[in-house]
């Protein structure tokens, strides 16, 4: 991507508004449909200019094309978006890096942001920027707290929002949601894990930095503190998965291992295919438990008793992350939606000036 240089001249083309102070300012915001329910930052030229000079990007560069909505989102929407978000400007790229695998085909935007399943974008952030800017992959993983978690997520979803048009009870046609579609941003700890980060699998190096979304549904936690061993760990979360949402689907399925129970992985020298192979094994249920569970169309047929239907399509589809809390005996996973013919997840460079 052809990138501006520093102190470039922003020549800004979005309309601007008039307001008397910062309450109206935001009431204007909320008046016009432009928050996601809580308040936002002001967007004004300055704050936009520097997102735009942190990322290097002239105002009008298309960052992604979203092909069924036909929408262009160029680098002046995102960064106004980051503002509002309350993004540091440090945090643009990694939003950039987002909406650019957004508009990748095997993400599949159209299908994960208006169906009724009600998926978010889950976010990993991978390489040395996340412990630059503070990403959170350790205690309260998923909750709130860190600023360049809250707003690199809550980023993307005001992007979708506002330039793409993806507004609740329209395009977007939820059933029910989940609190990630505010934002589900979070960093792995590589430093902690025992084995490579995530992205280094995908085609990067260690020392890159990257993003990966996935059209995700909510985070099932589960707990197994009597367990020293990973196919003990693994049994337990094998046993939440094979009637999880994903069941019957084959969507890709996140594992968030947190301290503990990595460090059971670690001391028994398994690898992140080792985790992958032992769940493809064991997280499948035979088609006639899933027809009578109403999660398979059609009624038992002879040999479904004994015919094993996985989670997942192949042993990759597990996406093996740590991170979490060093203390307890807690992990989860989530699921994906719909299925790989839907949506994938997608991993992308974070390129910074």
């Amino acid at each position: 991507m052809e990138r501006a240089g520093k102190g470039m001249k922003m020549d800004l083309k979005s309309r601007r508004h008039a307001v008397s102070d910062l309450a109206g300012a935001m009431e204007l915001c909320y008046t016009n449909g432009w928050t996601d329910g809580l308040p936002v930052v002001p967007p004004t030229a300055e704050r936009i200019g520097a997102m735009l000079e942190a990322a290097a990007l002239e105002p009008g560069r298309e960052l992604s094309f979203i092909e069924n909505r036909q929408v262009s989102v160029t680098a002046e929407k995102v960064a106004i978006n980051a503002v509002m978000a309350g993004c540091k400007a440090e945090y643009m790229p990694v939003v950039v890096a987002a909406v650019e695998a957004l508009a990748d085909p095997l993400y599949g935007y159209h299908g994960p942001a208006t169906s009724t399943g009600g998926s978010a974008v889950f976010m990993l952030v991978n390489g040395p920027i996340a412990r630059e800017l503070d990403l959170n992959c350790g205690d309260n993983l998923f909750g709130p707290g860190w600023r360049a978690n809250a707003t690199i997520g809550r980023a993307v979803r005001l992007i979708m929002r506002n330039v793409i048009g993806t507004l609740p009870g329209e395009l977007d046609r939820s059933s029910l949601g989940h609190p990630g579609k505010y934002t589900y941003c979070i960093a792995e700890n590589e430093q902690e894990s025992p084995w490579p980060p995530l992205h280094a699998t995908r085609g990067f190096r260690s020392d890159q930095n990257a993003v990966t979304v996935f059209a995700a549904l909510a985070p099932h936690q589960y707990s197994n503190g009597l367990s020293s061993t990973p196919e003990g760990i693994l049994t337990t979360a094998c046993a939440h998965m094979r009637i999880s949402a994903g069941a019957g689907r084959q969507p890709q399925y996140a594992l968030v291992f947190a301290g503990e129970h990595t460090a059971i992985m670690k001391k028994a020298g398994w690898s992140r295919e080792d985790v992958q192979r032992y769940c493809f094994e064991h997280a499948s249920s035979p088609r006639a438990e899933l027809k009578r569970y109403h999660m398979m169309a059609g009624d038992p047929a002879p040999g479904d008793e004994y015919e094993m239907y996985t989670v997942v399509e192949s042993p990759q589809d597990f996406l093996v992350i740590a991170a979490g809390g060093s203390a307890g005996v807690q992990s989860a996973f989530i699921p994906g939606w719909g299925d790989k013919r839907g949506s994938q997840s997608v991993t992308r460079e974070i390129h910074r000036p």
